[in-house]
């Protein structure tokens, strides 16, 4: 996979924002899962960030990840990362397990946001599977802390697998925590379609997880209203896998004046490398909106799991995009 930003020549606005924050803590929350505190060396307080936002850690060895910021917006002190060492992962979970330690000082981007809280909904289901918990912890604390009415559901296999249980308990107001624990099995556990059949009005769904869990997620909200209903994927859903173009195209840089042919089975991010160029990237995927670019002319083919109709209208991501037209104009 493609460096992080910052590096190089690089295009884009996000392309020079890197802080250098010091591992302060490292602790177990569940079996498999470590929580990492995140903090200025100097103390002083982080930028601000959305219930839901995400960073990019860059990792020794030149890997970069995008992980959820699982703490209070509200306390700039420190950022929390809830990591999952996946045994069939891309390696950047065993490395934060394996490889950091207390006291190293890792390039972590700024924060980014494409699951965010609407304001004035009249209810709140916050829906998590697994690790797909720490966006929700997020917004668990920025609705408790406006006094907003939600509920959260935590599906996971056991206790001892459920992370952040004891913040979660301290933070969502009585009798609105509800943890489900299948034993390994999804159908001994929460009704998902139950439990989503008939929405109240003005309520609004958020969920993360695993991708059955997604799934299951999906299809028992169809019928809520539309802009009601908002999730975030930490993997792209296998079963829809970017389509690619028939035939190349071309990318012209407006910026830059730097006209790019983009062939078949290449994707643009790695068109502009191969110029000599650097595209902010982490995921590789569509998920994280690290490469996410502005353009100004052509037809694209949106192949992303963040963007909304309307920016899509106006932006794209290099990583998974394609062009329909001949000709793709971007605002770099």
């Amino acid at each position: 996979m493609s460096a992080g930003a910052g590096v190089g020549a690089g295009v884009g606005a996000s392309a020079q924002v890197l802080l250098r924050l010091q591992v302060r803590a490292i602790r177990m929350l569940a079996e498999r899962t470590h929580a990492f505190e995140l903090a200025c060396p100097e103390g002083t307080p982080l930028p601000d960030v959305n219930a839901g936002a995400h960073v990019d850690i860059h990792l020794p060895g030149g890997l970069v990840r995008s992980y959820s910021l699982a703490g209070d917006p509200r306390d700039r002190s420190h950022w929390l990362l809830g990591v999952l060492r996946e045994t069939d992962g891309r390696g950047g979970s065993r490395t934060l397990h394996d490889g950091v330690r207390v006291g190293d000082v890792l390039p972590v981007s700024a924060p980014r946001s494409a699951f965010q809280l609407v304001p004035g909904a009249a209810h709140t289901v916050l829906l998590g599977g697994g690790i797909g918990i720490t966006p929700l912890k997020a917004m668990a604390h920025e609705l408790a802390a406006q006094g907003a009415s939600f509920e959260l559901h935590h599906c996971v296999r056991s206790p001892r697998h459920a992370a952040f249980a004891a913040e979660l308990r301290a933070t969502v107001p009585a009798g609105r925590l509800h943890q489900h624990f299948d034993g390994g099995d999804p159908a001994q556990g929460l009704d998902i379609a139950a439990l989503l059949a008939r929405p109240a009005a003005g309520t609004h769904l958020y969920y993360c997880g695993p991708a059955g869990f997604m799934q299951a997620c999906a299809d028992a909200s169809r019928h809520w209203a539309p802009g009601s209903v908002h999730f975030e994927h930490f993997k792209p859903p296998a079963a829809l896998a970017p389509a690619t173009a028939e035939g190349g195209f071309e990318v012209l840089l407006a910026r830059r004046g730097i006209r790019v042919q983009v062939e078949p089975e290449q994707t643009i991010v790695r068109a502009i490398e191969l110029a000599g160029l650097r595209v902010p990237t982490s995921c590789l995927s569509g998920l994280c909106g690290a490469c996410k670019t502005d353009y100004l002319e052509g037809e694209v083919e949106h192949n992303d799991y963040i963007l909304s109709d309307d920016e899509r209208q106006r932006c794209l991501t290099l990583c998974v995009s394609r062009s329909r037209s001949p000709l793709l104009v971007l605002d770099l």
